[in-house]
C-alpha cells in the first residue's frame, strides 16, 4: 500500500485523503455526548469546574457560548484505528472518551503546575475556582477514564485499561521530567526527546491504537499503529515547542514568547542551548541571569534560538517524523479511506499552528 500524498509550498507533506478537519469534526460528533454522560458521574462540584474546563459552561455554570473545546486529535485516532482494524468506529466510542479524559486531566494539572493563565483564550480552571479543585477534577477525570473502559462490552476491555494507564504512567513521569528541568541548566537533548516521548508522545501512541485493541485486531496492526501515534506525539510536541516561541497569541491563546519567559527547556530551546554555537552561549547567559527577561531580552532570547539553527531543526525533525510516522502506516499493508484519514491527521498535526 503506498500513501498519497503531496507537499504543500511549506514543503510539509500532507495527505490528499479526507481531509483532516472533517475527521476532527466526525469525533466531537461521536465523543461528545458520550463525554457529557461520563462527566455527569461526577459529583456536582467537580463537574463544575470540568464543564468549564471542557469549554462548556462559563464559571457561572452557564452554558458558554461560543468558546473553542478541544481538537479531538486523540479521540480522532481511536476512532480511526478501530476502523483500519475492519471494525466500526463505534467500537472504540467509549475508548475516545477515556483517551479524551486521560489528556483533559494533565491538561487540568499541567495549567496548574506550568502556572499558565490562559487556555483557549479564556482563564484557565485553577485560576477560576482554586488550585485544590483543580487537582480533584484532573483527578476525577483519571479516575472516570479507567472506570469507563473497564466497563466497555469489548473482552479486550482488560488489555485496553492497562494500556492506557501504562500510557498515562508514562505521561506522568514525562511531565516530573519537564518539572526538573525547570531547576536544570544541563538538560541534554537526549533526555528532552525523552521527556517529550513520555509526556505527549505515549498518550499519542494509545489512543492511535486503543481502538483496535477493541476491536480485537492482529498484534501486529495494534504494535504499528501504536508506532504511528508515537511519531505523530512527538511531532505534536516539536509543533507545540515551535508555536510556545514564534505562535501568534491571536491563535494560540497565549502570550508572546511564552516559553522563554518561564525559561522553558522545550526542544529548541534544548537544541540551541546545547549547540556548542555563539548563539547557543548567547541564549545560556539570558537564562542564566537571576533576574526576569526583559521584553528586549525575550526577542533577543528568540533570536537566539534561530541563529543556532534551532527553528530550521526542529522543523526539519516535524517533516522526518512526519515521514516515518506515515511508513508505519504503509507497513500494515490495509489500503483503507481510516488508513487515508490517520495519514491526514498526520500531516494536520505538523502544519497547525495553534
Amino acid at each position: 500500500m503506498t500513501i498519497q500524498t503531496e507537499t504543500d509550498q511549506t514543503g510539509v507533506v500532507q495527505s490528499s485523503g479526507s481531509g483532516a478537519p472533517t475527521c476532527l469534526a466526525e469525533a466531537r460528533r461521536l465523543v461528545g455526548p458520550e463525554l457529557a454522560r461520563i462527566v455527569e458521574r461526577l459529583d456536582d462540584a467537580n463537574q463544575i469546574v470540568v464543564r468549564y474546563h471542557l469549554g462548556w459552561t462559563d464559571a457561572d455554570g452557564a452554558v458558554a457560548d461560543g468558546v473553542e473545546g478541544g481538537k479531538a486529535l486523540r479521540p480522532a485516532l481511536a476512532l480511526l484505528s478501530a476502523r483500519v482494524a475492519g471494525a466500526p468506529a463505534a467500537v472504540a466510542v467509549t475508548a475516545a472518551a477515556a483517551v479524551e479524559l486521560v489528556h483533559n486531566f494533565s491538561l487540568l494539572h499541567d495549567d496548574l503546575m506550568d502556572g499558565d493563565t490562559q487556555r483557549r483564550h479564556r482563564p484557565t480552571a485553577w485560576t477560576v475556582f482554586g488550585r485544590a479543585a483543580a487537582v480533584l477534577a484532573g483527578d476525577g477525570l483519571l479516575a472516570l477514564a479507567a472506570e469507563v473502559l473497564l466497563e466497555d462490552p469489548s473482552a479486550a476491555a482488560a488489555t485496553a485499561t492497562r494500556s492506557l494507564l501504562a500510557a498515562t504512567g508514562q505521561l506522568v513521569a514525562g511531565q516530573s521530567a519537564d518539572l526538573q528541568f525547570e531547576d536544570r541548566m544541563d538538560v541534554s537533548l537526549a533526555e528532552c526527546l525523552q521527556m517529550a516521548a513520555g509526556k505527549t508522545g505515549a498518550l499519542l501512541a494509545c489512543s492511535a491504537s486503543i481502538g483496535a485493541q477493541l476491536a480485537q485486531a492482529d498484534p501486529y496492526v495494534v504494535a504499528r499503529l501504536g508506532a504511528f501515534g508515537a511519531e505523530v506525539g512527538l511531532a505534536f510536541q516539536f509543533v507545540d515547542d515551535l508555536l510556545g516561541l514564534w505562535g501568534d497569541p491571536a491563535t494560540t491563546g497565549k502570550p508572546v514568547l511564552a516559553d522563554l519567559r518561564c525559561r522553558k527547556k522545550s526542544l529548541p530551546i534544548v537544541h540551541a542551548l546545547t549547540s556548542d554555537t555563539a548563539a547557543g552561549k548567547r541564549l545560556d547567559g539570558l537564562y542564566s541571569q537571576p533576574e526576569p527577561l526583559t521584553e528586549d531580552q525575550l526577542h533577543e532570547a528568540a533570536a537566539a534560538v534561530e541563529d543556532a539553527g534551532s527553528r530550521a531543526w526542529a522543523e526539519a525533525e516535524c517533516d522526518r517524523l512526519l515521514a516515518e510516522a506515515l511508513r508505519h502506516l504503509e507497513s500494515i499493508g490495509q489500503p483503507g479511506s481510516a488508513v487515508d484519514e490517520l495519514a491526514g491527521l498526520a500531516a494536520f498535526v505538523v502544519r497547525r499552528n495553534s
